[in-house]
């Protein structure tokens, strides 16, 4: 039987549904098409359009550009698309150099971090996305797997140094790959009747890199203490601050609160982690949840079908301990998998949190390319979140000497 969508049942269905626009606070959604999963509104963050990564390792740029979009919302500077590839192609030459600098004893890949985009716009500036598209290699959508071979094999070919010393050149032929596949770096463009720069572009926009930080909970290094997280994609040695468990909730929950997104870094090769389900949850029994096939378009195969009870209703999850958590980063069982951002909260019909995720894999599920993540997968399986400053609560703000 097909059934006809008539304009009241697309009613009935959005309004029951997930949704990227929240008309008032108790509305009622649902993590999927006819879920059990039944969340009432507690805050939501202005956002922009959901992009898709495709296949590409990009989400740090995606996930972190999107946070900063909604930063000029709340901002009220507007509604900006900024171009995550040029973050991306700028980001590349300088991750060369640090692996050529380590004698190659260092990880060189198309992923990063949150604190990645501070620093590419610090130094270079930033474009809108319709200045630079990065597609000069005949596709329609992102896919980087060619370019990501062919530059992993010339850093590798550069460091064996047959001649004895590095040749002026090399850098010069990493530029050429990039500029062929993803499009020359402009110096000058037109946007909105004005010229800019990159670098004018980014003072035009009025974001001060300064005022956000990233965030932590681990115990192999001192709370209210910044350090170098040890995590293979970290390749500019970015730091981050670290607080107790309960701390790094408390500043994400305030954060969002009053009116800041948040930046979330997190492990997603879950068997908790159901995209097409809309949910990303701990599940006490796990083995009520079975994996059907592989779906690695967006790498951990964190894509593949899920099947099992708990995406049906909400269940009883693990009671996450800060020990638990150090556990799991320590033996490999919490990888800085995917890059996301947080738009606001909800609570399920037994009074659970969850984080309304905007993911960047297009609007390619029920919620349009959101998805839910419970308190209990955040405190489980994060391993940083970026949030401005001013989303800190004011006593945890002392503590790591932030002004």
């Amino acid at each position: 039987m097909t059934y006809r969508w008539t304009a009241l049942s697309i009613f009935i269905w959005a309004l029951l549904s997930c949704s990227t626009i929240y008309a008032q606070e108790n509305t009622k959604l649902s993590n999927k098409k006819d879920g059990g999963y039944i969340f009432t509104l507690l805050n939501d963050i202005e956002a922009t359009e959901v992009q898709n990564q495709n296949r590409t390792g990009t989400c740090w740029s995606f996930s972190a550009l999107s946070f900063f979009e909604s930063e000029l919302l709340r901002m009220k500077k507007g509604k900006h698309n900024l171009s995550e590839m040029y973050i991306a192609r700028r980001a590349y030459l300088d991750k060369a150099v640090n692996y050529v600098r380590m004698h190659g004893n260092f990880n060189f890949g198309p992923g990063g971090a949150f604190h990645d985009i501070p620093y590419v716009i610090k130094r270079y500036g930033i474009v809108p996305q319709e200045v630079y598209q990065g597609l000069e290699y005949g596709m329609e959508t992102h896919n980087h797997s060619e370019l990501n071979n062919m530059l992993e094999a010339m850093v590798k070919e550069v460091i064996k140094a047959p001649q004895k010393k590095l040749t002026p050149s090399w850098k010069k032929a990493i530029n050429g790959v990039l500029d062929a596949y993803l499009g020359e770096v402009p110096e000058e463009f037109e946007y909105q009747g004005k010229t800019y720069t990159p670098e004018s572009y980014a003072k035009e926009l009025g974001l001060d890199m300064d005022d956000y930080v990233v965030i932590t909970s681990f115990t192999h290094h001192p709370f209210y203490e910044s350090f170098v997280l040890e995590i293979p994609d970290n390749w500019a040695f970015g730091s981050t601050y670290n607080v107790p468990l309960d701390e790094l909730v408390e500043i994400t929950n305030n954060a969002l609160e009053k009116g800041f997104g948040v930046a979330w870094a997190s492990d997603v090769s879950e068997k908790g982690f159901s995209y097409r389900d809309g949910l990303a949850i701990v599940p006490k029994d796990e083995r009520t949840i079975r994996i059907k096939g592989r779906d690695n378009r967006n790498f951990s195969d964190a894509g593949a079908e899920k099947i099992g009870s708990a995406f049906d209703e909400p269940v009883e999850e693990l009671a996450i301990t800060q020990e638990m958590r150090q556990e799991a980063f320590d033996n490999y069982e919490t990888t800085d998998d995917h890059g996301m951002h947080f738009t606001g909260m909800v609570e399920d019909q037994r009074g659970t949190k969850y984080y309304i995720v905007k993911n960047s894999w297009g609007k390619t599920n029920d919620c349009d390319g959101y998805f839910y993540a419970s308190e209990a997968f955040f405190r489980y399986k994060t391993t940083n979140i970026m949030v401005h400053k001013d989303g800190i609560p004011k006593k945890i703000k002392k503590k790591l000497g932030i002004k």
